[in-house]
C-alpha cells in the first residue's frame, strides 16, 4: 500500500513538472517583421506572429525544440532568437535558420576585402 502511495506521489510530482515548464511562454524573435498577422501551430503549440515576434502562449513540453524553430523559419523566415525560459544556442539557431535562408537565396554574404 506505502509502494503504491508513493508511486502516486512520484507520477503527480513529475506531471507538475511537466505542465510547469508547458505553462512558459515561446517567443521566436524574427530578423525581419512579418507584413501581417501569422497564425500556424508548431511544436504542439499555436504560435501568434505581429511585427517581429512569434508567440506560443500555451506550449507543450515539446514546443521548445530545434524542430519547432525550424517550422517558425520555414513559415515566416529567419529567427535571431528562440526560447522562454531557455534559449537556443547560436549553433542550433545557425541549423534552424540553414532551409529559410536558402530558400530566400541565401541571404548571408561575406564582406568584401
Amino acid at each position: 500500500m506505502k509502494l503504491q502511495i508513493l508511486a502516486a506521489c512520484a507520477a503527480l510530482a513529475t506531471l507538475s513538472a511537466g505542465s510547469a515548464f508547458a505553462g512558459d511562454s515561446i517567443t521566436a524573435k524574427l530578423q525581419a517583421p512579418v507584413a501581417q498577422k501569422v497564425k500556424f501551430i508548431a511544436g504542439g503549440a499555436i504560435f501568434n506572429c505581429e511585427a517581429d515576434a512569434c508567440v506560443a502562449l500555451a506550449p507543450t513540453s515539446s514546443t521548445f525544440s530545434s524542430d519547432t524553430c525550424k517550422t517558425i523559419a520555414d513559415k515566416v523566415g529567419p529567427v535571431s532568437a528562440f526560447g522562454g525560459a531557455r534559449t537556443l544556442t547560436e549553433d542550433k539557431l545557425a541549423t534552424c535558420n540553414a532551409k529559410a535562408l536558402a530558400k530566400a537565396g541565401g541571404a548571408t554574404t561575406l564582406a568584401k576585402q
